[in-house]
């Protein structure tokens, strides 16, 4: 990997890792529907102007169906739950917790069919939920009912991820890059219109709310797609999925640095044990994801050079 490529892959795991920072700051102030509709509705809005400026072909009323259902499982769902769960929880552990995609994954293809788990990925899975068990269990601060409750809507989302991605994969066979990335921003924002006007905003919007939902749409979310096609495009993507070792690592520095967020020993644990599990969940794939790789690096080359960063 180039010095240019190490350093998208790292500006990647900053700006996703941001993105619990933002959503700590909004969620609060516009409730968590609002601000997840305010967030794919503007990255919709930024994708479809890049997509008009570069004259790149969408052709998204062709997958309207099949995008309304990517847009509320990938999006509009564990957005929601993890903006809901940022009302009680730090912006730190739920960027850790939300770490657990690639274990419901795991789980989301075995349930539906798909290979049932061999030795190495079963101690995977067991040992990310013993990483959760750290993480929640030997917390010093008092876990209550609405500490759980906030628990078990970031693994929710964890686990929308999971059936979102299986899903994703299979509606996106000849489908470019930049459609599914608009057509699902734009699904999400349809799915969630009626329910932003049940639930307004509790309280009167302040700036920073404002600069974090603008930091969430255009950038954690419009560019951040732009910049990861592009580093499928250049370095594979076996490659580049491992920025999902390094998104819990930004978003607890980004709490610690920001909101002043307590580390505890446990919070380390936990994320070290989980890191651990993805690592093992993610070891007996690999080949099969090189073994593709030349054709995922084909397909997101042609779509980068319709619509270059």
């Amino acid at each position: 990997m180039s010095r240019k490529d190490l350093s998208a892959l790292l500006l990647l795991a900053l700006i996703w890792g941001a993105s619990f920072l933002f959503m700590r700051i909004a969620s609060p102030i516009f409730g968590p529907v609002v601000t997840t509709e305010l967030r794919v509705a503007v990255a919709a809005g930024a994708l479809l102007l890049y997509a008009a400026l570069t004259r790149s072909t969408i052709g998204l009323l062709r997958h309207w169906k099949p995008f309304l259902l990517l847009g509320g499982l990938n999006a509009a769902l564990p957005f929601s739950l993890i903006c809901a769960a940022e009302l009680h929880l730090s912006a730190s552990l739920a960027a850790i917790l939300n770490a657990t995609t690639p274990i419901f994954a795991a789980l989301a293809a075995w349930g539906t069919g798909g290979e049932r788990p061999g030795l190495t990925r079963a101690a995977g899975l067991i040992l990310g939920l013993g990483g959760v068990g750290v993480l929640v269990g030997w917390s010093p601060e008092p876990m209550d009912k609405t500490m759980l409750t906030s628990v078990l809507f970031s693994l929710g989302a964890a686990l929308a991820y999971g059936f979102g991605g299986l899903y994703a994969a299979r509606v996106g066979k000849g489908v470019p890059p930049l459609t599914l990335a608009i057509g699902q921003q734009l699904g999400a924002a349809v799915l969630l219109l009626p329910l932003a006007a049940v639930f307004p905003p509790p309280e009167r919007p302040t700036m920073a709310a404002v600069l974090s939902v603008l930091g969430l749409s255009l950038l954690c979310t419009a560019f951040a797609y732009l910049l990861y096609f592009r580093l499928i495009a250049s370095v594979g993507a076996v490659k580049t999925v491992s920025v999902t070792f390094l998104v819990p690592v930004f978003g607890l520095l980004w709490g610690v640095i920001f909101l002043h967020e307590s580390v505890y020993l446990n919070t380390v644990a936990g994320l070290a044990v989980i890191l651990l599990s993805i690592t093992l969940i993610s070891g007996r794939v690999r080949k099969a994801v090189e073994q593709k790789g030349t054709s995922a690096r084909h397909l997101a080359k042609a779509e980068s050079e319709n619509a270059e960063l």
